[in-house]
């Protein structure tokens, strides 16, 4: 059951939380995780950390923002692993920088591009890398994670965040249209609010959860390890929330 032996991930911003869950998960299911991050340091010790544990990983440095350089890994790590059949799409916030929150009437045109770039040009990039490769081979699962912030508003000065997460839920949406007929499913989980956010918030905003608590990455990395598995073959185009219930719609 959800067996990915023989199968190569990539998961971008794996170097630490969700995305180190979820390439955590997917090495569990036997997948070889490519652990990917713009910080070279954090992707080779979540790799090292997952081979630790008995998994198979390799980690590849780069910045999802950057067309070029996206293109030349992947391309790379399509050519070593004879393709990449699973990809998540995890990179998020603000990328490398730290993302700013304010209300739009306040925000600053020239802060917008970095949750663009990051959010939507980054899904878009790597999408686009690994998807001729995925129907040419006739199988691949392209899994986007986006936002509660991507499907509802907030009144929390995230308005760019959440237009970019929302952006890349439609854009799943509209290319599993496209490659399903290839044996490729794209989808899109938008995760509540998890356990990262600080403690200071996180008390105030418990209560809301119907389920109590705070997601964890391996609640993210649960869903995807899910949806990349070949018993989801017949789901695509489709976002799944997992939000311990806090929007139950």
């Amino acid at each position: 059951m959800l067996d990915l032996t023989g199968k190569t991930a990539l998961v971008t911003g794996a170097g630490s939380g969700m995305g180190q869950g979820i390439a955590r998960q997917l090495a569990s299911q036997g997948a070889h995780v490519v652990v990917n991050d713009i910080d070279a340091d954090k992707a080779r010790a979540s790799a090292q950390q997952i081979v630790d544990d008995g998994g198979k990983a390799s980690h590849s440095a780069w910045d999802v923002t950057d067309s070029a350089a996206v293109t030349s890994a992947i391309d790379g790590l399509c050519t070593t692993f004879a393709g990449i059949d699973i990809l998540v799409n995890n990179v998020g916030n603000a990328g490398a920088v730290e993302m700013e929150q304010a209300l739009f009437k306040d925000s600053l045109p020239d802060n917008w591009r970095k949750f663009i770039d990051v959010n939507l040009y980054g899904v878009m990039h790597c999408t686009h890398a690994v998807l001729p490769g995925m129907c040419e081979r006739g199988w691949g699962r392209v899994i986007t994670i986006s936002s509660a912030a991507g499907r509802t508003g907030l009144n929390i000065g995230v308005s760019i965040y959440g237009a970019a997460k929302a952006g890349s839920i439609n854009l799943m949406r509209h290319i599993s249209q496209e490659v399903a007929q290839y044996g490729v499913t794209c989808n899109a989980i938008a995760l509540g609010l998890m356990d990262t956010v600080p403690e200071e918030f996180a008390e105030h905003i418990i209560p809301s959860i119907p389920c109590g608590r705070l997601g964890t990455a391996a609640d993210a990395g649960y869903m995807a390890g899910f949806l990349a598995a070949h018993e989801a073959s017949w789901i695509t185009g489709q976002l799944f929330c997992v939000d311990g219930g806090a929007a139950p719609y």
